[in-house]
């Protein structure tokens, strides 16, 4: 979506976010960030404050979650559901969040198993295994 570079990627939803908050006309893709960004109350100050958005590490081992990775896992939790990929996966979608009454908190159940695969592939050296993924999500669902 946005390449590989850390600060083009959060300057990205950090323009977007000052956008918004001047009233600017957005496009699809910069709706979709706003709406993940906005469900998430916790990040407009660090939203608000670009410099240390831009610059602040955010490690696990310090206790800290990363607001652009998070956000960006939202955006593509939304996007492998809007295409049905891996096929199955809006399924599993529609039926966690029947399963937990809100499209959000499934988004976040579902980000172990996004998290799972990516790690994974990652190690291995090799491309998510979307089977694997999609068995996640559907053990997920019929908890």
């Amino acid at each position: 979506m946005f390449g590989q570079d850390r600060s083009q990627i959060r300057q990205f939803f950090l323009d977007v976010w000052a956008r918004r908050r001047r009233g600017e006309t957005l496009d699809p893709l910069a709706t979709q960030i706003v709406d993940a960004i906005e469900a998430h109350p916790e990040y407009h100050a660090l939203f608000d404050a670009e410099d240390a958005a831009l610059h602040g590490e955010y490690l696990p081992e310090q206790g800290a979650s990363n607001p652009f990775l998070h956000l960006g896992m939202h955006l593509a939790i939304r996007e492998q559901t809007a295409t049905d990929r891996p096929a199955g996966m809006r399924a599993a979608y529609q039926a966690l969040c029947e399963r937990l009454g809100d499209s959000h908190q499934a988004e976040h159940a579902m980000m172990d198993c996004l998290g799972e695969s990516l790690w994974t592939a990652q190690r291995n050296g090799t491309p998510p295994d979307e089977q694997a993924y999609l068995e996640c999500l559907k053990r997920l669902a019929a908890r």
